[in-house]
């Protein structure tokens, strides 16, 4: 089965252009769900859970007479961690625990207050506190993503959030979300493993509502759902552009585009490694993107060749085809230093050192949400059970951005206490800044305290 994927060499002529439209992704809104998310998120603010359980029936024919029957209690929630497999149920558990270990670290190393006195006694240092109640958004629907409450959830509580509301859609078969035509009627599909995982990370309550519908309940609150501090999560578009027009009002994580991977290869991690590796970011949908960079032109033919070998057998196939023949690429290097300098250019998401030398070309990456050194460290174990954060910036964002963690739930305070000595020093300077922007109250409230 031959697969279309693009072949790049940097030392052809035109590979700067090629390169630029393999890079190039619209992130432009579509102004249609734009205006229909505008519509949605004011009804919410204005009718609240009444506007809810409306939304819930036309577009996941999920019907119910007031928001507080959406609502799945914590027993539940129990009784699916227990209904689950013992393996699903160890698995589970064993990958929260390093989720949690690592998130752990993360507030042992920068999550906590400090402070200190300088010479003339004045105190300066900075207060941690947690976010009072957040949200998380889960997929529903087309899909389950037990792994993301596990990385959303488990931060959060690490950081001492006060309360966590999941949101997660449950479409009956044939309602919209579904793909069908209408709403449907009845009680939509809860998925037992996204139900034990919230109850082995902490979750405190769960709606089944989604879409912009649950954005807006989380942003401004309702009679049922109370106001978040903060939402966190991925979604469709909808779910983005709810996120991107309730941002101010609450704060949100990111607005991820398609899931990327990139993998420097040095020929010596075996080729079928390597193309599964690109097809485990491909088979999220047609627009994620997957990148090869080698130095050694050999090696790639034979990573086409398990391309084309190993795709047959997938059964997410014509989505990876996609993917691959539509935003992936097998670039030939000069050399595995030029490979880094392109992989700091493109910021992805998950980004492979596929090395025998991984320490060796780690001190040249500078931009990646995740780095991945060694053969057997595929991407995928990032996904479930490492450790670290799965939620990671998109789109070239990682340039700038970083990984969801322990942070993203905490705020922090600055702490002032200025000594009498201080203030005799500080408020001359204070002074005559002040004076130099115009704002004399400013300059006179510091003179105050000087003595005379």
């Amino acid at each position: 089965m031959s697969v279309n994927v693009r072949q790049l060499a940097t030392t052809a002529a035109d590979f700067e252009a090629e390169f630029q439209r393999v890079l190039h992704w619209s992130a432009e809104t579509d102004h249609a769900i734009e205006e229909r998310v505008a519509a949605i998120l004011q009804d919410v603010q204005k009718r609240g859970d009444a506007a809810v359980l409306e939304y819930t029936q036309r577009f996941d024919g999920l019907a119910a007479d007031a928001v507080k029957a959406l609502e799945i209690p914590r027993a539940e929630l129990e009784a699916a961690l227990a209904a689950i497999t013992p393996k699903q149920r160890e698995a589970l558990q064993a990958a929260a625990e390093r989720v949690r270990d690592y998130h752990q670290r993360q507030l042992d190393a920068c999550g906590r207050s400090w402070s200190y006195r300088d010479a003339d006694g004045t105190l300066l240092g900075q207060k941690v506190t947690p976010l009072d109640r957040v949200g998380i958004y889960v997929p529903g629907g087309k899909a389950a993503y037990p792994s993301s409450i596990l990385m959303n959830a488990i931060p959060a509580k690490v950081a001492g959030v006060g309360e966590i509301i999941m949101v997660v859609p449950t479409p009956v078969k044939g309602s919209i979300a579904t793909g069908g035509t209408g709403a449907a009627g009845g009680k939509g599909e809860r998925n037992t493993l996204v139900l034990a995982a919230a109850a082995v990370a902490g979750v405190d309550r769960v709606f089944t509502i989604g879409g912009a519908q649950a954005v807006g309940a989380l942003a401004y609150g309702t009679a049922t759902i109370p106001a978040v501090d903060k939402i966190t999560g991925p979604g469709n578009a909808y779910v983005a552009s709810a996120k991107r027009r309730v941002f101010g009002k609450v704060g949100i994580d990111m607005i991820a585009g398609p899931s990327e991977i990139l993998v420097l290869a040095d020929g010596t991690t075996p080729p079928d490694w390597v193309a599964m590796d690109l097809f485990s970011q491909a088979e999220h949908d047609e627009l994620a993107q997957s990148i090869l960079l080698c130095p050694d032109a050999s090696y790639i033919a034979k990573v086409k060749a398990e391309i084309e070998r190993l795709l047959p057998g997938m059964p997410r196939r014509d989505v990876i085809r996609a993917s691959l023949e539509g935003r992936g690429a097998l670039i030939h290097t000069r050399s595995m230093e030029e490979a880094c300098a392109i992989s700091n250019r493109i910021a992805p998401e998950h980004l492979e050192i596929s090395s025998s030398e991984p320490a060796r070309w780690e001190p040249l990456l500078k931009h990646a949400g995740a780095i991945f050194m060694g053969a057997f460290t595929s991407e995928s174990l990032g996904d479930y059970c490492a450790g670290p954060n799965h939620v990671l910036p998109t789109s070239g964002t990682a340039r700038f951005s970083s990984p969801l963690g322990v942070y993203d739930f905490q705020k922090r305070s600055s702490l002032i206490e200025v000594s009498e000595a201080g203030a005799q020093k500080l408020g001359v300077i204070a002074a005559e800044l002040a004076y130099g922007e115009g704002l004399q109250a400013h300059a006179q409230a510091a003179e105050m305290r000087l003595k005379r």
